[in-house]
């Protein structure tokens, strides 16, 4: 049986979880319980305890920092592929 419950978010992280559900072809209700039954599945103390990737960490914590590599030309990558095969 499904019960109602009333929550509030930020505007902006509502906007996004409806666009991540619409995408996935979910309801934001259906995403919001398949996120809490995830949650309480196992018995957690705190948030901390529960397991979560680094990224999420990052991203929770602040601005992520993307590194990338500069640019290298066609030959240079060649020559980079072939060197690590031998």
């Amino acid at each position: 049986m499904d019960s109602k419950i009333t929550l509030s978010f930020n505007e902006a992280v509502i906007k996004k979880a409806k666009k991540y559900a619409d995408n996935n072809n979910i309801s934001l209700s259906r995403l919001v319980e398949f996120l809490l039954s995830k949650v309480t599945a196992a018995n957690y103390s705190s948030l901390e305890d529960y397991p979560i990737s680094n990224w999420v960490h990052q991203v929770a914590e602040g601005q992520a920092v993307y590194q990338t590599k500069n640019k290298r030309t066609r030959k240079a990558a060649k020559a980079e592929y072939f060197t690590s095969k031998k």
